[in-house]
């Protein structure tokens, strides 16, 4: 997944994305409302973390025009306010979560996850897809009773490709949804990483089509 973390502290920005990157998310870093305003002109991303006190405005400005706008990327907001009346309120704007400065890696991993779900309508962790069963907390596969590991990249490219049975995703959404505008990968990366999945999946009957000069589908067959 891709994410944009907004963030005007450099420290904090840097260790937050290091430990999502370590889950193999991509993250883009925008020190300022104008810099988030500019990565999200050029790119999409499937959640935005955003702290509310920046340099050139207030975080809950640009949380309120994001709804108006009616962009439905979700926000976790990262706030130091821990009254009630600042969390409801900003609730009521619009975000999706908020996490309380300062917080747990854990924690944050764990709202990541919880609104990830949420957004693509799964209330139980556990998916089925032909006849495998995915569990993205457990970053496992089974098929036919065998366990099967992801790493961290192989997951999320699984839960991508997931998220659209049979639609056909092309190198460059898949690189985008995957790396961070800071990281220079090139087309083969996705090759490699598709490479490592099909191997995941020996033996089952879903499987990753190469669409030729278009690029990847999820397909399968029920039991």
């Amino acid at each position: 997944m891709r994410f944009l973390l907004v963030e005007d502290n450099a420290d904090l920005a840097r260790s937050v994305a290091a430990r999502l990157s370590l889950d193999g998310h991509g993250v883009d870093h925008a020190a300022s409302l104008a810099e988030a305003a500019d990565h999200l002109a050029t790119a999409a991303y499937d959640l935005i973390l955003l702290d509310i006190m920046l340099p050139d405005g207030d975080g809950r400005d640009f949380l309120a025009r994001h709804r108006r706008e009616r962009r439905d990327t979700p926000v976790i907001v990262m706030t130091a306010r821990a009254a009630v009346s600042d969390r409801v309120a900003l609730l009521d704007t619009g975000a999706d979560d908020y996490i309380t400065k300062p917080f747990d890696f854990a924690e944050l991993e764990a709202r990541v996850r919880a609104v990830l779900r949420r957004k693509h309508g799964a209330a139980q962790t556990l998916r089925t897809f032909a006849d495998l069963t995915f569990d993205p907390l457990t970053a496992t596969l089974t098929v036919a009773g065998e366990t099967r590991e992801l790493r961290n990249r192989e997951l999320r490219l699984f839960e991508i490709l997931l998220s659209g049975p049979d639609r056909i995703f092309s190198k460059g959404q898949l690189c985008d949804r995957l790396f961070s505008a800071a990281e220079a990968v090139s087309d083969n990366a996705i090759e490699v990483y598709v490479g490592r999945l099909r191997r995941k999946l020996d033996g089952s009957r879903a499987r990753i089509e190469t669409v030729r000069g278009v690029g990847y589908k999820l397909t399968g067959t029920p039991e």
